[in-house]
């Protein structure tokens, strides 16, 4: 499980412009979700060999003084809650503001790395006038400029040296399916239902839950840990952005397990946020099962289901070989079918495919649809193998890899869906130089 850096900061400091440097260094590692709310993004990125989760609380609504310092407070403090190491980001335009003053207050109270990054430092009377922010006690500072890259060196290296080192622990070797989604979608529910017992506080106040905890689930010939994001939480606590705080647990959930179950509200449907966790989870490589609960509370006719699954899929594109159960926690309809599902998805993302039947089936095709020509020159595929890897990765052996686009890719990502069932996996397909 990768750590998390925060950065943090009031409105137009470059925030976001050094988040998107820093998921675009590494291209093969990096990529990154959308926002839930006023342009929130959360990405992966790796420096000196160390992988980490970004998340860029950007984009606060000013509508007030009053306002802006409640949500500035909300959003920094669950900031903090989450990350391993924060970078605080300022201005060297506009120097010490009262905003900053009001970030620097509730970093003072934290026990945890803290990086002051001034921004916008692109020449010497920039960096003269850097020294102001001395004032705001938080010691030495890294002068940054996050348009051109200048200083980030350095501050990356002081912050991944800052970053935790992971307790290797024993782990067994079970599946892992994560249970995540929304606040009050029913995901707590839906685990005590599975194992038959209140082990997870269950309220209808949006946003009980709280840290993940692992149930070994062993009954009816399955056997696997249920990994939920769950755990007691303060009432006081409900006040906080919600939607920020299911997103920031689902990252580290989706990234400790093999298959994720995403829970959806029948009512609220596949909504933005649900969507968001699904294209984390779909980022991450892991299998993906969407359940959408409470579909008893839902009017239905004949093609209830038929249109409501049409209407996901359309989200979903061009990811759409993903499967969809209709349940109800409450009355425990389909709730055994979900695992069942949740266990074929697994095997899917386990299953290797040998070399041989690879290219006895798929290089007829190919020779048949073969990648189309660009500048005149014709790509000639040779021989496919599944990589070594945890997910399912295959490697297309050929003369000319660059000059196949992402179009052919997606025909050959859906013909290996379609003879090798990897239903509810996300595939990656890469061109190798014969």
């Amino acid at each position: 499980m990768s750590n998390i850096v925060a950065i943090v900061g009031r409105p137009n400091v470059g925030k976001s412009t050094f988040f998107n440097r820093l998921i675009k260094r590494r291209e093969a590692i990096v990529d990154a979700v959308s926002g839930v709310t006023r342009d929130r993004h959360y990405g992966k990125s790796e420096w000196n060999g160390r992988e980490f989760t970004v998340i860029d609380t950007g984009g606060y609504v000013v509508g007030s003084d009053d306002i802006f310092e409640a949500e500035i407070d909300k959003q920094v403090e669950l900031a903090i809650d989450e990350a391993d190491v924060i970078v605080f980001m300022v201005d060297v335009e506009s120097g010490v503001t009262g905003m900053d003053e009001d970030v620097t207050n509730l970093l003072r109270k934290v026990n945890k790395p803290v990086f002051l990054a001034v921004n916008k430092v692109d020449n010497n009377k920039r960096a003269e006038d850097a020294v102001e922010f001395y004032s705001l006690g938080l010691g030495e500072y890294f002068n940054i400029a996050s348009v051109n890259g200048s200083g980030t060196g350095d501050l990356l290296d002081a912050v991944v040296k800052a970053l935790p080192e992971h307790v290797e622990t024993v782990e067994d070797d079970l599946p892992r399916f994560a249970v995540v989604g929304r606040p009050n979608a029913g995901k707590s529910s839906f685990i005590n239902a599975l194992i038959g017992e209140d082990r997870y506080i269950v309220t209808d106040i949006a946003g009980t839950t709280r840290d993940a905890i692992d149930t070994k689930y062993n009954r009816f010939g399955f056997e696997f840990n249920l990994v939920d994001t769950a755990g007691i939480r303060r009432k006081s606590k409900v006040k906080e952005d919600l939607e920020f705080y299911s997103v920031m647990r689902s990252i580290r959930a989706i990234e400790h397990c093999d298959v994720c179950l995403i829970v959806a509200d029948a009512d609220r449907g596949f909504d933005g946020q649900v969507q968001n966790i699904f294209w984390l989870a779909e980022r991450n490589r892991k299998g993906i099962v969407i359940l959408v609960n409470k579909w008893d509370l839902v009017e239905k006719d004949t093609n209830s289901v038929r249109d409501y699954e049409k209407k996901i899929r359309k989200e979903l594109e061009p990811f759409t070989d993903v499967p969809i159960v209709f349940m109800s926690v409450l009355n425990k309809q389909r709730i055994f079918k979900a695992i069942e599902t949740a266990v074929e998805v697994y095997n899917n993302r386990t299953k290797k495919i040998k070399t041989s039947k690879l290219n006895e089936v798929l290089l007829p095709i190919i020779e048949n649809n073969p990648p189309p020509a660009l500048k005149g020159k014709f790509v000639k595929i040779k021989y496919i193998m599944q990589l070594p890897t945890p997910q399912p990765q295959f490697a297309f052996f050929c003369n000319l890899p660059q000059y196949v686009r992402e179009p052919y890719k997606r025909f050959l990502e859906n013909k290996l869906r379609e003879h090798f069932d990897f239903h509810g996996v996300p595939i990656s397909v890469y061109m190798r130089k014969k």
